[in-house]
C-alpha cells in the first residue's frame, strides 16, 4: 500500500514548516519508502506499519497545536511492494515511448 498524506496544524503561526519537519522526521526514521514532496509525503509498506507512521507523524506534527488537518489518500494493492517508485518509472517509459 502507498499512503500519500499531508498534516497541518492549527494554531502556531504563519509557517507549519517546523511542524511538518517533524512529521517528515517519523516518516524518515520508519525506514520505510517514502519521498516528500512541496505538497505530500508517501510512504509504502503493510497496511498496519503505515498506518502507524501516519499517525504517529500526525501527532508529531501536532505537538503543541490544538488541531491538527491531516489529507490522506491510498492506493492498496495487496501484494505489491515497489511501487512507489514503479509507478513513476510506468509513466516515465509511456512518456518517453511518446516522444520516439
Amino acid at each position: 500500500m502507498i499512503v500519500a498524506f499531508s498534516v497541518a496544524p492549527s494554531g502556531v503561526g504563519d509557517s507549519v514548516a517546523e511542524a511538518v519537519a517533524a512529521a517528515v522526521k517519523v516518516v524518515r526514521d520508519s525506514g520505510l519508502p517514502n519521498r516528500t514532496t512541496s505538497m505530500f509525503t508517501e510512504v509504502e509498506g503493510e497496511w498496519d506499519e503505515v498506518m502507524d507512521v501516519v499517525k504517529r507523524a500526525t501527532e508529531a506534527a501536532g505537538a503543541g497545536a490544538g488541531r491538527v488537518s491531516l489529507v490522506l489518500k491510498a492506493d492498496i494493492r495487496p501484494g505489491r511492494t515497489g511501487e512507489i517508485d514503479a509507478k513513476i518509472a510506468r509513466v516515465e517509459d509511456a512518456l518517453a515511448r511518446d516522444t520516439e
